[in-house]
């Protein structure tokens, strides 16, 4: 006879495979907790900031480049970056809004 131990061991080491599906399923939930979901809600955020954009509003541009807006169409705007100076940009290239940023640093100096 074979002691009960020996089939215990037997079984375990095969592994039952809805273990296996439920760690597959654990692994895709954290990956889109920690990576699909947050990007999909930056990509959002960025939109919303675009479409938002307004005459006057300061920002800077994916390149660096610091301007005021002067005029929003469709899909570009038309900064000015220096006096009599205006380029005109496609809305994705505006990368955030800087008339805060340059609020708070006035009122700090």
């Amino acid at each position: 006879m074979i002691p009960a131990t020996i089939l215990l061991q037997a079984g375990g080491a095969e592994g039952s495979p809805m273990s296996f599906y439920i760690m597959m399923g654990l692994m895709i939930v954290v990956f889109y907790f920690f990576m699909i979901r947050p990007q999909q809600k930056k990509a959002k955020d960025a939109k919303k900031f675009r479409e938002s954009l307004q005459k006057g509003s300061k920002v800077v541009t994916i390149g660096g480049l610091h301007g005021k807006v002067l005029e929003v169409n469709d899909t570009t705007i038309l900064l000015e970056v220096d006096s009599n100076v205006k380029l005109r940009f496609e809305k994705s290239a505006v990368a955030m809004d800087n008339s805060q940023q340059l609020n708070e640093a006035t009122a700090k100096a």
